[in-house]
């Protein structure tokens, strides 16, 4: 099974342990799923886990640990397609990296964006909790 998690999903395993966000990335780890990524997103959880407002809630050494997973671990998709779907165009990327891995599902907490969709292709997109009681019965 091919699975994206939406960086909010990714920050909020660092945040969480005891959470569903958090299960899911223990999940990848235990080779439950195979977990897809792309460049767009390594930027964008950089971007993210840098900010301020988080500083007190992950340290930059927990954060770089896991974008050294991700590059090492992930299956990374280099070249996505032009996607204009979402209605953040800032979530666009994620589609478009749905499309090209022939992702089974698209892990993310944003209710206005991806979620809302409920479906791109063949890709389901769905909340953490929804995907870790698939996965974990």
């Amino acid at each position: 099974m091919r699975v994206i998690l939406d960086t909010n999903i990714l920050v909020s395993s660092l945040i969480v342990p005891e959470s569903p966000p958090h299960e899911l990335y223990e999940g990848w780890r235990a080779g439950l799923f195979e977990l897809v990524s792309c460049e767009e997103q390594f930027r964008e959880f950089r971007d993210v886990t840098r900010h301020e407002k988080l500083r007190p809630y992950i340290t930059a050494a927990h954060a770089g640990a896991l974008m050294n997973e991700l590059r090492r671990l992930a299956v990374r998709v280099r070249k996505l397609p032009r996607v204009e779907k979402s209605r953040d165009p800032g979530d666009d990327y994620l589609l478009a990296l749905a499309q090209a891995a022939h992702a089974d599902y698209l892990v993310t907490g944003d209710k206005t964006g991806p979620l809302a969709l409920g479906r791109h292709g063949k890709t389901r997109i769905v909340t953490a909790r929804r995907l870790a009681g698939i996965i974990m019965g």
